[in-house]
């Protein structure tokens, strides 16, 4: 059974870090004193070196691991492009002119929006917000109700990003 990733990559930071020091004692010592020195000087610079690594390792393993509760940043994207398209589509159907959008253009973006929210990668609560706001869009019987609901989706993706 191999190790976790995070660990194997403490072992080998360790392992240079230990390797360095014992090196360096052994150079140091060699300029100041004999072969005595040098030896004593490498054991106590790589001991020092490997208590440190020792000491450490909680936090550098805690470093290293990945956060399991952040969602990755390609799923971030997709659900910045799902409020982005639902919102043009919000914009298609509740124009500030009357004549402001085609019904063709109005079509290409409702299918835009409903292509892009049934992404498989996205969190589900942006999917279950995206589809409440799909649907307030689409009855088109109230522009508060839908402002609502793409309001409550752009709140749903703010609380899905990691670097909140």
């Amino acid at each position: 059974m191999k190790p976790p990733v995070a660990t194997r990559i403490h072992l080998m930071i360790s392992f240079v870090l230990v390797t360095c020091g014992v090196v360096g004692g052994a150079c140091a010592g060699l300029l100041v004193g004999g072969r005595t020195t040098a030896l004593i000087a490498a054991a106590a610079a790589g001991l020092g070196a490997g208590a440190g690594s020792f000491l450490a390792r909680r936090q550098v393993k805690a470093y290293l691991q990945p956060d399991p509760v952040r969602v990755d940043g390609y799923a971030e994207g997709i659900a910045d492009a799902v409020l982005v398209s639902i919102a043009t589509y919000q914009a298609a159907v509740f124009p500030l002119t009357a004549d402001g959008v085609s019904d063709e253009e109005r079509a290409a973006r409702r299918t835009l929006a409903y292509r892009v929210s049934a992404y498989d990668g996205l969190p589900l609560a942006v999917r279950v917000s995206a589809a409440a706001a799909l649907e307030a869009i689409d009855e088109a019987l109230d522009k508060h109700r839908a402002q609502a609901a793409v309001k409550a989706l752009s709140l749903t993706v703010y609380e899905h990003r990691a670097g909140r």
